[in-house]
């Protein structure tokens, strides 16, 4: 049986401005591959509704899980929330018990808990919070969506949250060689190698160091002796 899919919707104009590096998508993926979920697809888009909204609808529909980042904070252009309770069709409202988390969060600072920071306790309805050990600030779930803040330490703790929860696969295991040629020198063996293991997944990554082409030979698989098998051939096609 494949491993369970998922995609990756990241969502901000400060990532497509460059404000902002995003290392949210890398932190995902290594945390997916370790429990056998294989992240297919990744989406930047702005802070627009239709854009996220279609997004959402596109990336539900296509994939086992969606995990999403940013727009869920207090100010005026986190509509993340709004948009996927459109996207399921679902009100949105404050909830009591996000209110209640996030009241209590506040009175502990000392801190006001005005209107701007109350927004973050609007939750679709009939989604289950997801639980935030940093700022408090829930995310939540609605389906196959699992909404997150774009704050990596705060994403962090939230894809922690997560995915205990999810039902994963086999874990993708992995092995690379570096080979001191050109792809171009080196393809047709690979194209070969890659028709006999073809459940496998064999990428090529070039790099030129001080003049001199190379690429670095990564063999991906859920079978540990298929993997051992492909890399043995492997090193015998190309010796060091």
């Amino acid at each position: 049986m494949p491993n369970p899919t998922a995609a990756m919707l990241v969502i901000g104009d400060e990532i497509l401005s460059g404000r902002t590096r995003d290392s949210n998508m890398h932190h995902l993926a290594q945390e997916l591959t370790k429990v056998g979920i294989e992240l297919k697809e990744v989406r930047v888009v702005s802070d627009d509704r239709a854009a996220i909204v279609g997004a959402v609808k596109a990336l539900s529909a296509a994939y086992a899980q969606v995990f999403t980042s940013g727009g869920i904070g207090p100010t005026h252009d986190d509509i993340t929330a709004d948009c996927i309770a459109e996207a399921f069709g679902r009100t949105i409202d404050v909830r009591d018990d996000a209110r209640a988390l996030l009241a209590a969060h506040y009175a502990r600072q000392g801190v006001e808990f005005n209107t701007a920071r109350q927004r973050m306790a609007r939750i679709p309805e009939g989604a289950a919070l997801i639980e935030n050990p940093v700022s408090v600030a829930p995310g939540f779930t609605l389906g196959n969506v699992h909404v997150m803040a774009g704050v990596p330490s705060v994403f962090t703790a939230m894809v922690a949250s997560v995915l205990p929860t999810l039902t994963g696969g086999q874990p993708l295991l992995s092995q690379s060689l570096r080979i001191m040629r050109g792809e171009g020198e080196i393809a047709e063996k690979l194209t070969d190698l890659a028709q006999r293991y073809s459940n496998l997944s064999i990428g090529s990554y070039p790099f030129q160091r001080d003049g001199i082409y190379g690429a670095n030979i990564v063999i991906r698989g859920t079978d540990g002796a298929e993997v051992d098998a492909a890399m043995a051939e492997l090193s015998k096609l190309f010796p060091a």
